[in-house]
């Protein structure tokens, strides 16, 4: 009986093993590599340093705080979810900002030409559901 078996499993791997390969159906993948020089990306910031980020102007007044980054499917430029207004997280209102619009300050990012009642004006953002 064990020699049945044995020869069974050998006749198994063996069909395995004279199976030819299965290889994937459909188009062929393309991904286009560029080179980029680690010693400048290094000196950016994560996005770990910038959430939480506080956002003045150039008089150095406070305007708001970076609540989040996004990034669309079909723009190269993200954008900056900034909360603005409110009290200890009691009534503020997120607002949109393009990413490039802001500059990397000492402590924090700047916003040229911002201030509270302009970036209260900007429309409500609302995360899609």
């Amino acid at each position: 009986m064990s020699k049945i078996v044995f020869l069974t499993g050998a006749a198994i791997v063996g069909a395995a093993m004279l199976a030819p390969p299965v290889l994937a159906q459909g188009t062929p993948q393309t991904i286009t590599l560029m080179k980029v020089d680690p010693q400048t990306l290094a000196t950016g910031l994560r996005v770990s340093k910038v959430l939480g980020a506080t956002v003045v102007n150039e008089a150095n007044e406070k305007v708001g705080t970076i609540d989040d980054l996004i990034v669309t499917p079909k723009q190269n430029v993200p954008y900056a979810v900034l909360s603005v207004g409110g009290f200890l997280g009691m009534g503020t209102r997120l607002v949109v900002v393009p990413y490039d619009t802001m500059k990397v300050g000492d402590k924090n990012m700047v916003l040229p030409g911002a201030t509270k009642d302009s970036l209260k004006m900007l429309p409500e953002f609302n995360y899609a559901k």
